[in-house]
């Protein structure tokens, strides 16, 4: 006689569907789930961590450095006393005869003294003598003979006449500006010893006139020797 009193002796079967597994069995097929979500879930916490780390950091902006503009300075313009020339005795030309063409045209140039100084001295063309001869020239330290001034060849009649009040003038000469003194490159001067020179005062209390300049003349060219 069989018991139908007792349940466990008789469990009811779920049917089976064709082709699909039942839930325990897809359980147990997919054990790598659980890890799987674990780390979608860590991946998106740490990315919000590091999200706010950024926004939380003070922002440092990379400061940009301006090179400042090049600004062009120009030189400083040369010294006009650096292009005249400058006679020693390895270089002693200081003209031509073309560029001292003309009656009463002058050059300015230095010369070398025996102490190594450079002294400022002007040549001036006579209207009368042989162009291709010294004399033909009148050279002179610009130099006062006494005193600081420098001498100054005035080529401007009129002002002769109105800077210096003389009101004789006819042609250029050398002035003094701090005595007023006018020299004639015409006129001749005797000094003691019975030495003669040219630039002879006509105006002024100047003791003498100008300190001269040896020249030579060889071919075209004008050459300064010595100073007085």
């Amino acid at each position: 006689m069989i018991d139908n009193s007792s349940p466990s002796r008789f469990k009811a079967e779920m049917p089976q569907i064709p082709g699909v597994a039942p839930a325990s069995a897809r359980r147990r097929s997919n054990p790598l789930l659980p890890l799987i979500i674990g780390i979608a879930v860590f991946g998106v916490i740490l990315l919000l961590v590091v999200r706010w780390f950024a926004h939380s950091r003070p922002v440092q902006t990379a400061k940009r450095v301006e090179t400042p503009p090049q600004l062009e300075v120009p030189s400083p313009p040369p010294d006009p006393a650096s292009l005249l020339p400058h006679a020693d005795q390895l270089n002693p030309v200081i003209a031509s005869v073309s560029e001292l063409s003309k009656p009463w045209s002058s050059v300015d140039f230095f010369i070398r003294s025996n102490d190594g100084q450079n002294i400022p001295s002007t040549i001036v063309r006579l209207p009368s003598g042989s162009p291709t001869a010294a004399s033909g020239y009148w050279a002179f330290s610009r130099n006062a003979p006494y005193g600081p001034c420098q001498l100054e060849y005035v080529h401007d009649v009129s002002a002769l006449r109105t800077g210096y009040d003389f009101r004789a003038a006819t042609h250029p000469l050398v002035g003094n500006p701090c005595s007023h003194t006018l020299y004639d490159p015409l006129k001749m001067f005797s000094l003691p010893g019975n030495v003669w020179i040219r630039g002879a005062i006509v105006q002024g209390s100047d003791i003498r006139p100008p300190l001269g300049v040896e020249i030579e003349v060889r071919g075209n060219k004008i050459l300064a020797i010595r100073t007085e």
